[in-house]
């Protein structure tokens, strides 16, 4: 390994730049991945190759995985969008018909107009109906309970 020159950080705060401490041929991860053995390198000077698997049973939840599993439901979509003078919030309603990671699409069945909504100007959003939420790798749902 390669050591990093002296500097007035780099005094103050020897373990600066340094990777939390793993076994031999392994490299940490930030995303929370599993990382696997590193490979040697392919030719001579090549850097080595590092192959991340997911951690089995570690699912999260995000908008976007709630979404996908309520497609066809008539969704009510807040959304706000700053520097804008004609309008800051607007209100979106129609049936969810996909979403990304940074997108949502809705159609409006009375007019058949599709909207492609960024989930950056996302506020929140709300069914009138109940929602599927059953996360994956065989966990159970998870009903929704009202007080």
């Amino acid at each position: 390994m390669q050591q990093m020159p002296m500097n007035a950080t780099t005094a103050a705060h020897p373990n600066v730049g340094m990777m939390p401490a793993m076994p031999s041929g392994m490299a940490a991860v930030p995303n929370g991945s599993m990382p696997m053995n590193m490979m040697p390198p392919a030719a001579p000077g090549g850097l080595p190759v590092t192959t991340f698997i997911q951690a089995p049973g570690r699912e999260e939840s995000y908008v976007e995985n709630i979404l996908r599993m309520n497609l066809g439901k008539v969704a009510t979509l807040y959304m706000t969008y700053e520097n804008n003078s004609e309008w800051n919030a607007k209100i979106f309603k129609g049936v969810l018909e996909a979403a990304g990671r940074d997108h949502i699409i809705i159609s409006d069945p009375a007019t058949g107009m599709r909207y492609l909504l960024l989930t950056l100007n996302l506020d929140y959003i709300t069914f009138d109906e109940p929602l599927i939420y059953n996360l994956p790798f065989g966990t159970a749902s998870n009903p929704i309970t009202r007080r």
